[in-house]
């Protein structure tokens, strides 16, 4: 699992990053809510662990936002503030699950899992991946449009289920290097550039609504309307 912690107390971050990051899941800390908007939105996450005093955007009003947006990602409030108030107001505001501290680590690794095993039995976005008539199974690492099924590479796959993950958004060169090749970016390099095309001969060419777009500058973008 992918987890984003928003927690603005650097050694109850580290602690939770630490001990997460035991049961092999991949941690991620954002220190304030600006910075963890734009993680959560810029990326994709199994569970989001939230705290609510954290700068420049609280974390009542960061649910609040990421939901508005659109994002789904379980959310777990976690946090010193435990009044039934408190609780109410945290999970009107779109999270999944609440816990105050101090907590027993144990019970926090079983609510990660727990709203993980939810998200993925009801919703097919970690099995099925969709833009306009294309569709990706990411268990039978498939890929259709219009009826016909595509061989991809697994690189290539890679690639357009990162950006099918964040369609609708730009995703620039060096994200798309950092994410999907796990290297830092080179700019003397287009292999970047190579593999989107080799996408667009398999899934854009033959359609007459393409989806692979590129803004000058900027990067790739899946843009559909759906």
């Amino acid at each position: 699992m992918k987890i984003l912690i928003v927690e603005d107390e650097p050694k109850v971050a580290s602690f939770l990053k630490q001990g997460i990051e035991e049961q092999a899941y991949e941690v991620t800390v954002a220190y304030d809510g600006h910075f963890g908007r734009k993680l959560a939105l810029e990326n994709y996450y199994d569970v989001i662990i939230l705290d609510l005093l954290i700068p420049y955007i609280n974390g009542l009003d960061l649910c609040k936002q990421l939901r508005n947006e659109g994002l789904k990602t379980p959310i777990l409030i976690l946090t010193a503030l435990g009044t039934t108030d408190d609780k109410v107001a945290g999970l009107d505001a779109g999270a999944d699950d609440y816990l105050v501290k101090p907590f027993e680590f144990k019970e926090l690794l079983a609510r990660i899992r727990a709203l993980n095993k939810r998200y993925t039995d009801n919703v097919q976005v970690h099995k099925i991946l969709k833009a306009a008539d294309l569709e990706m199974d990411l268990d039978k690492k498939q890929v259709k449009r219009g009826g016909k099924t595509f061989d991809l590479t697994a690189k290539e796959f890679s690639l357009l289920e990162y950006l099918l993950r964040n369609k609708n958004k730009v995703i620039s060169r060096a994200e798309i290097s950092e994410k999907v090749w796990d290297i830092s970016f080179d700019t003397g390099t287009n292999v970047i550039d190579v593999y989107i095309n080799f996408l667009r001969k398999k899934i854009d060419k033959e359609f007459p609504v393409k989806l692979i777009h590129t803004m000058v500058g900027m990067g790739y973008i899946i843009k559909v309307d759906d």
